[in-house]
């Protein structure tokens, strides 16, 4: 008799758009969940997106993927979160030419509020977050003030790739693993007017356990941290 392991509920927002569409097979491969969990995708779209949406699923289907257990498309957020585990919100409203920056900030505030009341009302109490839709770290606040249910440290916005980024540069400049390099910050949003900063708070761990303070180490380094550092973080994306 064979006995299955209940599938892992992972939606996505966005899900017919570029980024969505990239990131369906790792999730569907199990490359990010491990290749032993059963995945069910819940993809959301607006309702005029739907029609690609089915392309999509179709694709998958026709994959075969081994992980993937079921998909499912919609347009409703409350059907896609039902009880996920994983929520990653790519769909927002994009940018367009001449517009504003506190316009663009209004049109997704409105989109993330939507999306973290769903997330509130139907997702698992356990539900992690990934918030990848522009501006990243203002629809990540929106959406976790929506959901007073789920802890705010289950929420994640892409902003985090940004202190990785951070955190790679300062480990190269001192020699160090990744590992050793703690507590750097990333001030503002995702975009070229982010503030890397390792000096506020940020310490290196030593062989023995002990931590020195970043701003210690890179004391005869202050140029590269306030100029070269900075420049490269903000533009790694454009590489």
């Amino acid at each position: 008799m064979m006995h299955h392991k209940s599938s892992t509920k992972v939606a996505i927002s966005g899900a017919a758009g570029n980024i969505g569409y990239a990131l369906l097979p790792l999730i569907a491969s199990g490359y990010v969940f491990g290749d032993t969990v059963p995945i069910e995708l819940r993809l959301l779209e607006i309702p005029h997106a739907l029609k690609s949406l089915t392309g999509v699923k179709m694709e998958l289907e026709d994959s075969a993927y081994p992980c993937l257990s079921n998909v499912l498309c919609t347009a409703d957020p409350l059907e896609a979160f039902d009880n996920a585990d994983c929520i990653i919100l790519v769909g927002g409203f994009p940018r367009k030419k001449g517009m504003a920056r506190n316009d663009l900030i209004q049109a997704n505030t409105k989109i993330f509020t939507e999306m973290g009341a769903a997330i509130d009302e139907v997702a698992s109490p356990n539900v992690k977050v990934l918030v990848v839709a522009n501006p990243a770290n203002t629809n990540c606040l929106v959406a976790l003030n929506e959901a007073s249910n789920i802890p705010t440290k289950n929420f994640c916005a892409l902003s985090f790739l940004d202190h990785q980024r951070a955190k790679a540069q300062i480990a190269k400049r001192l020699g160090v693993s990744t590992a050793r390099v703690k507590n750097v910050i990333i001030w503002g949003n995702h975009s070229e007017t982010q503030y890397p900063d390792p000096l506020t708070d940020g310490y290196c761990i030593r062989d023995d356990g002990s931590e020195i303070p970043l701003v210690s180490l890179l004391k005869n380094d202050i140029e590269w941290v306030t100029n070269d550092f900075i420049s490269i973080v903000q533009n790694r994306g454009k590489s």
